[in-house]
This record gives C-alpha cells, sequence and structure tokens, in this order.
C-alpha cells in the first residue's frame, strides 16, 4: 500500500464569491470584450480605436465596455471631449496570459 500526503488544502471560497466571479468571467466570455482586454493592456484607447480594433459599430463598443466597467474590470477617464479607457483589474493580465497561452 502506497501512502500520499495530501496536498495542503486552501479553504474554499464561499458562493457568493464564486458567484460574483462567475458573473466577471460571463462578463469577460465574449470575443470582442477579450480583444478589448488584449488592447487595453496594453495602453490606453477611446471607444472608437477600440471599435476599430474589434471590427463593429462604436455603440456595439460601448456596450462591451459598460459592461466591463460594471464589473469593475476597467475605468474611463476623460480627457477633453474623449474618454480613454483602461484595465483596473490586475488579474486580467494572467486571465488573458492563460487564454493565449491555451488558444493562441
Amino acid at each position: 500500500m502506497i501512502c500520499m500526503a495530501r496536498k495542503k488544502e486552501k479553504p474554499l471560497l464561499g458562493l457568493d464569491a464564486l458567484g460574483r466571479a462567475a458573473e466577471c468571467l460571463r462578463t469577460i466570455a465574449h470575443p470582442h470584450r477579450l480583444r478589448m482586454i488584449q488592447m487595453l493592456l496594453a495602453g490606453r484607447y477611446t471607444v472608437g480605436e477600440l471599435a476599430e480594433g474589434c471590427g463593429i459599430p462604436s455603440h456595439m463598443a460601448s456596450e462591451h465596455l459598460k459592461l466591463m466597467k460594471l464589473c469593475g474590470l476597467l475605468t474611463g477617464e476623460r480627457e477633453g471631449r474623449r474618454t480613454y479607457y483602461q484595465v483596473v483589474e490586475p488579474h486580467l493580465e494572467g486571465i488573458m496570459a492563460c487564454v493565449e497561452n491555451r488558444f493562441g
């Protein structure tokens, strides 16, 4: 009989925390949103620039950005008449690295 040492277990997250995590993961689980996150991890962009990078109209890009802002993943900073978006969730970089490594 072989005795294997048990891996030190981390405490499990509560269902409330997992529910919030699932909601944020559902939010980013869209090809255009993932592209926007890729772009924003490299720098700040306007709605028009993000829309162009995704090949979608600006109003659709605005809706995607709004959802990601509501989840606390992005922020928008006004400069004159333009708003520049940027990533504020530091873990998005690791999530995107995982996506790129697996599917790239």
